[in-house]
């Protein structure tokens, strides 16, 4: 429990905190919180004072924040975004008349998890409203802290610190090439059959942490190409000058008669899936109820993803 000084705080004063550390001078804050300067630097003062400690230095011409500030700062932003977002939720709802939940998803995992959060819909009891937002995982994590998100389907490589994650399904990476190319009629590869041979992925995302070691343990010829969509990756692989490297699940809704998806294999490198939210209370109860419900879904449906792929590999070696 919070000391009786630091229960004085007021969200109003961790709001000018938050405002000034982003303008970065009194002047332009004060600004734009429509209140005096010297107000401003009455409730900054107050803070510091409540707190024992210093939050930002002074000079001239800019403010920095203290060790200290940084780390008031980090949960500042936390509970002002989550206040002012859990505000936009109690408009919602009194307007609309319906629940208000936020989820985050990597691109590659935008069919699977929307198909699942429809059969969530049809067969609730409670007028919800999703929110969509997509994005690399990086961004989704960094929302989801911020409060911005109620839970985040992401792509991680290592647990992510102060979130909850539930592993959903794993992801592996797969080779994208020609139909004419001898890897395609092989039915799968391994890292040593690249050969020198270039390759092309995506620059960010988990790419760099998942790909780069392989390479580097097999010894892989030239620099491969760094690409951010998927479109100029398999332009580059249909075009002849490389073979893609991606996650399994980017080319579910690959149909082009011109490229073949082969696993890849010794060693089989792949990627954690994980459905992500902060620990603690949730904003809203149908937040946890969608949550029990993707937990409960999407690693079957992976599964099903998998048993397709197979099929479709064995189809491929018996000429099918």
């Amino acid at each position: 429990m919070a000391t009786l000084p630091l229960r004085a705080l007021t969200l109003r004063q961790l709001q000018f905190f938050s405002v000034l550390v982003e303008e970065g001078q009194f002047g332009r804050a004060a600004r734009r919180l429509a209140i005096t300067q010297p107000a401003l630097s009455n409730a900054i003062k107050q803070m510091e004072k409540l707190l024992g400690a210093e939050l930002l230095t002074r000079s001239t011409h800019r403010l920095e924040l203290t060790p200290v500030g940084a780390e008031v700062l980090a949960r500042t932003d936390f509970l002002v975004n989550t206040f002012e977002v859990a505000l936009r939720d109690i408009e919602s709802t009194v307007q609309r008349g319906r629940a208000f939940v936020r989820i985050g998803v990597i691109p590659s995992a935008s069919a699977r998890v929307a198909a699942e959060a429809s059969e969530f819909l049809k067969n609730g009891q409670r007028d919800v409203e999703l929110a969509w937002r997509d994005a690399p995982s990086t961004t989704l994590l960094a929302e989801l802290r911020s409060g911005q998100l109620d839970m985040a389907v992401a792509a991680i490589t290592e647990p992510p610190g102060g979130l909850t994650c539930i592993d959903l399904f794993r992801d592996p990476l797969v080779l994208v090439v020609r139909r004419d190319h001898p890897l395609a009629a092989a039915g799968d590869a391994n890292w040593e059959a690249i050969g020198k041979e270039r390759l092309v992925l995506f620059e960010s995302g988990s790419m760099p942490a998942l790909g780069n070691p392989a390479r580097a343990q097999f010894a892989q010829g030239a620099e491969p190409y760094r690409v951010s969509y998927s479109e100029t990756l398999y332009a580059l692989v249909r075009s002849g000058q490389a073979l893609g490297l991606m996650p399994r699940l980017y080319t579910s809704s690959l149909r082009d008669p011109e490229l073949v998806v082969v696993p890849l294999l010794k060693p089989r490198v792949e990627r954690r899936v994980v459905l992500a939210y902060l620990p603690g209370p949730m904003r809203n109860v149908v937040a946890q109820e969608l949550i029990a419900f993707l937990h409960e879904r999407l690693p079957q449906a992976g599964e099903a993803f998998v048993r397709r792929v197979s099929k479709g590999m064995r189809a491929k070696r018996q000429g099918g």
